[in-house]
């Protein structure tokens, strides 16, 4: 561990130096800290090496979701989203829950020593997808912008929806092999979301309040602005944690009520949380890789490693085929739509979660799966989404819009979602002019 800050430090700095180069090309910033991890991980060189189950792992993750989902949250405008939602509510209200029973009948076939609840949590755990593993998918302009947008906004939201799911399939889980008692199991869950949801609203009205009235007044330093919603995100799970709620749903909640609120003073109050928000989700990442992901790679056995496939193929594309039904998507848009659903933040957290909670008896197999699936994801998501989004988008850019449907050859208006790889400085792919929203 005396080594660890200083292997961190040196890794953001020589990213940094390259991540202008390498924007747009088939290596991203999940490819490279991940393997980073693996390199000074505790299999390797041991330069990094917090217990898995241990309180830095935790709290990082921890932080690290909660900031994403304040901020995700917080640019949710449904007046802006109503004319834009047909992919993701699809994607969203179809999808998701058929993705979901999917992962849970594969996961009773492959692993049949699973309970049925066990099978059902690893659907869970493996179900949000993370724009980020994919940045050329979201960032590209050439692309139809139904289909970009709608992969950005799902991978904002599925999150926030799969965080309560997560909550009730785990104390179910928890009941079923009798870590605690069914009682117990409803009043947790109860209060992981009631709880959280009363910590989420009360933390965003005082974010919110401090913008639109104290910055009303001009009494708010510019600086200070940028730290409010930091501090709304940590006020939100501050408030839950202790009381028993989930802080990951006040965040989600939070995030809302105060870009619900604020959004009428105007003004960007975004950026610092959502720089901050990447600089740990390179950090979790390095961790993932150093002491989740390379320590169990020696047990993966050929049931893991077909379910991680299963999981990251049909679980995703057949559901997403499913729920377009009706909308005229020709089959290279189903399956650019199918393909690039990556796992990776919220699903790390949720198996550190897992891994605090304990108390199941197959959740060595639950976590063990759970962490090859991100990894393949990294890595196959990671080299595909350049390739694939400039192959998609040299056949739609081949067609004609008359003799295109209706659902690619129609725009809709952009709309920002995880800056930290939408925002419109960042170049889209090598070789190619930006192209502004």
């Amino acid at each position: 561990m005396h080594w660890a800050l200083a292997v961190v430090a040196l890794t953001l700095l020589a990213f940094a130096a390259i991540s202008g180069r390498i924007a747009g090309s088939p290596i991203t910033a999940a490819m490279v800290f991940t393997a980073v991890g693996l390199l000074v991980g505790s299999e390797a060189l041991g330069l990094v090496e917090p217990a898995p189950a241990g309180e830095t792992v935790k709290l990082l993750a921890e932080a690290t979701l909660a900031l994403v989902l304040f901020a995700d949250a917080s640019r949710i405008d449904v007046r802006v989203l109503r004319g834009e939602l047909s992919v993701p509510l699809r994607l969203l209200g179809i999808g998701l829950p058929l993705t979901l029973v999917a992962g849970f009948v594969l996961a009773l076939v492959v692993f049949p020593e699973l309970l049925w609840a066990e099978a059902l949590l690893l659907a869970v755990i493996l179900a949000p997808t993370d724009a980020a593993l994919g940045q050329a998918v979201v960032t590209l302009m050439r692309l139809p912008s139904r289909v970009r947008q709608g992969l950005n906004v799902e991978s904002g939201l599925n999150d926030g929806i799969c965080v309560p799911l997560f909550w009730i399939v785990l104390a179910i889980a928890q009941a079923e092999s009798g870590a605690i008692g069914n009682g117990a199991a409803v009043r947790l869950v109860l209060e992981q979301i009631g709880y959280g949801i009363l910590a989420g609203v009360l933390a965003g009205v005082a974010a919110a309040c401090v913008v639109v009235i104290a910055g009303g007044r001009r009494s708010v330093g510019g600086s200070w602005l940028q730290i409010v919603p930091l501090a709304g995100a940590g006020l939100a799970f501050g408030i839950a944690d202790p009381i028993g709620g989930s802080g990951f749903i006040a965040a989600f909640v939070g995030g809302f009520v105060f870009g619900a609120i604020r959004r009428r003073s105007g003004g960007e109050v975004g950026y610092l949380i959502e720089e901050l928000g990447e600089v740990f989700n390179a950090v979790t990442f390095i961790v993932f890789g150093a002491v989740l992901l390379g320590p169990v790679l020696g047990d993966v056995t050929w049931s893991v490693a077909l379910y991680a496939v299963l999981s990251l193929t049909v679980v995703r594309l057949i559901p997403v085929a499913i729920a377009m039904i009706g909308t005229g998507a020709r089959r290279q848009t189903l399956a650019f739509l199918g393909w690039f659903g990556p796992r990776g933040l919220a699903s790390i957290v949720f198996a550190v979660l897992v891994l605090e909670e304990g108390g199941l008896p197959h959740d060595d197999l639950i976590l063990t799966t759970t962490y090859v699936a991100i990894g393949l994801s990294v890595l196959a998501h990671g080299l595909t989404a350049a390739p694939l989004a400039n192959r998609y988008a040299a056949w739609y850019e081949s067609h004609p819009r008359d003799m295109l449907q209706r659902f690619e050859g129609s725009e809709v208006q952009d709309v920002r979602w995880r800056e930290g790889v939408g925002r419109s400085h960042v170049p889209e792919l090598r070789g190619e002019s930006q192209r502004a929203p």
